[in-house]
């Protein structure tokens, strides 16, 4: 009994010390080297419940993951309660339906297969949200943990995000691998080469990817041709939007800033420049009828001065539809035949009266959208129509910044989709030589929610190669280059007016031109060995075996 209350004891400390392990690379700049071991404990626990025999094992890496999920992304609850407590249960619900297949395949093969498939099926399920699943919450890929640690994660540039992910399961095996020998005394009755051997693959494994990426760290070279680029920060707050202000009255304000940032460019001068303003900025955009907006026409007008210039800016548009009958799942009814289709859209202009938009694809779960709408719609229409309905574009495409004879295709993430890393290499294949995120992430409060995902962006400039302006309504809006270096950042929660000088870039990364090729491979594994675990287990049930519990 008293062994038992240790054994408790101990797995509850394991549990504790890997969800604070595993936070402290998203919380704490420079620490992503942690996540590198940060899985050990969760793998001890796990030898310790299998040695011991213990029941209902399930309950205390769901706990694990639990943990990690809430320290690390509580900040949602800033925004929504429901929607925050969702996350975290679900996203660590996920998690730990993976390690526990991870469990099950140790009742099938031996050796290393078993924490071969881990990683495998782990890398999968990622690649999983950030690829397919229309219920996508991608926030704590493992490849994210180097978000702020840059010098480390240069080589993505080959890999994306995933071969991150693939680095932190190698270095947690390759350490776990070696202490369990050593524990168990199987280490000391190896040969020397043996003992060489592993010592120095772990070695390789760990340290290998942190010399080539500090190599490129210090020898990469910024191609020099560049575009001047403005940032309005307006900080209105999104609680209040319209309770507060009139629509005239928040245009006012960034009219205001426009003015500052255009105050000392000369009315002749010919240059490109492109300005950015925040995500849904406005909501009177109609599609098909985009001169309508009072907004548009007002920042337009006010363009019109200024040859050369180009603003970015958000907006809420809508799309009526006419017809008789719903003319999609996600359309709400207007009244009289007509209908609605909203999307969170980004437009920009140039004075000419040039009318060119882009709507976000990559949106967020029923805030922003309803998941699989044939089925979710109606309970949706049931409800009142509590979820939002956006739709995005089958297929990215680019804002042009035009000046004078020149045009510059730039690719504008909005705020959720600059997450999506192989998502965003279709700017770049489209032509994109620069990435503007325009963002709103005053939702979640001054919590680690906006420094995250500001620390996104810096791993889709060093994927690509793009420089990255990135307009936040109330911060942090920022000039990011090739290497992910934040090279100036304005305040949070203030109103602020930036003007920096970005690179523009022409050359394709390996990862831009092929994608996600680590995460293929891994889904590929992961496919063949759950077949494998699949047919053994049939075989063992067909023959009378023991029933694996």
């Amino acid at each position: 009994m008293e062994q038992f209350k240790t054994e408790k004891k101990t797995m509850a400390v394991l549990v504790l010390l890997f969800a604070l392990m595993m936070s402290v690379p998203f919380l704490v700049p420079h620490c992503g080297w942690v996540a590198l071991f940060g899985f050990v404990p969760l793998l001890c626990m796990d030898k310790i419940a299998t040695d011991c025999g213990m029941k209902k094992v399930w309950m205390w890496h769901y706990s694990a993951f639990v943990i990690w999920n809430a320290l690390t992304t509580f900040w949602v609850c800033n925004a929504t309660v429901g929607g925050g407590i969702f996350a975290v249960l679900a996203n660590a619900f996920q998690m730990s339906v993976v390690f526990g297949l991870f469990r099950l395949s140790k009742k099938v093969f031996k050796g290393t297969v078993p924490y071969i498939f881990l990683a495998a099926a782990w890398i999968a399920w990622e690649r999983y949200y950030l690829t397919t699943a229309q219920i996508s919450w991608p926030w704590l890929v493992l490849g994210n943990s180097f978000a702020r640690t840059l010098s480390l994660a240069q080589w993505y540039e080959f890999t994306g995000t995933l071969g991150g992910s693939l680095w932190v399961w190698v270095s947690n095996l390759c350490i776990f691998g070696l202490m369990c020998s050593l524990s168990e005394g199987t280490f000391f009755n190896w040969n020397i080469k043996g003992k060489v051997a592993a010592i120095a693959l772990s070695v390789l494994a760990i340290f290998a990817p942190m010399a080539i990426s500090l190599g490129i760290w210090n020898s990469y070279e910024e191609s020099d041709e560049p575009l001047s680029v403005g940032i309005l920060q307006p900080n209105i707050d999104p609680y209040h939007k319209f309770e507060r202000l009139s629509q005239n009255q928040q245009n006012a304000i960034l009219n205001g800033q426009l003015d500052q940032l255009l105050s000392g460019r000369d009315t002749l001068d010919r240059s490109p420049m492109l300005v950015l303003a925040p995500e849904t900025f406005t909501n009177d955009v109609v599609v098909g009828d985009i001169p309508s907006s009072r907004t548009w026409r007002r920042f337009d007008d006010a363009l019109s001065a200024y040859n050369g210039v180009n603003m970015i800016f958000g907006a809420s548009s809508y799309e009526f539809i006419q017809s008789p009958t719903r003319p999609s799942k996600t359309a709400r009814s207007a009244g009289d035949d007509y209908w609605t289709e909203s999307h969170n859209s980004a437009l920009i202009i140039d004075g000419t009266r040039r009318e060119q938009i882009f709507h976000k694809s990559k949106l967020v779960v029923a805030v922003e959208m309803t998941p699989y709408p044939g089925f979710f719609c109606k309970i949706d229409d049931m409800l009142g129509g509590v979820m939002g309905r956006c739709t995005g574009q089958d297929e990215i495409s680019l804002l042009d910044v035009k000046a004078d004879g020149v045009d510059i295709p730039v690719g504008c993430a909005v705020c959720y989709e600059s997450i999506y890393g192989e998502y965003c290499t279709g700017y770049v294949r489209k032509g994109a030589r620069l990435i503007a995120v325009i963002t709103n992430d005053s939702w979640w409060g001054d919590t680690p929610g906006y420094r995250q995902h500001l620390s996104y962006s810096s791993l889709r400039a060093i994927e690509l190669r793009r420089d990255i302006a990135r307009c936040g309504n109330s911060g942090i809006s920022a000039f990011i280059d090739q290497r992910g270096r934040i090279i100036e950042k304005g305040p949070w929660w203030e109103k602020a007016v930036m003007q920096g000088t970005m690179n523009l870039n022409d050359k394709i990364t390996f990862f831009a031109e092929n994608g996600d090729i680590v995460g293929r491979i891994c889904s590929l594994l992961f496919s063949l060995i759950a077949v494998a675990m699949g047919v053994r287990l049939f075989i063992r049930r067909g023959d009378g075996s023991r029933d694996i519990r």
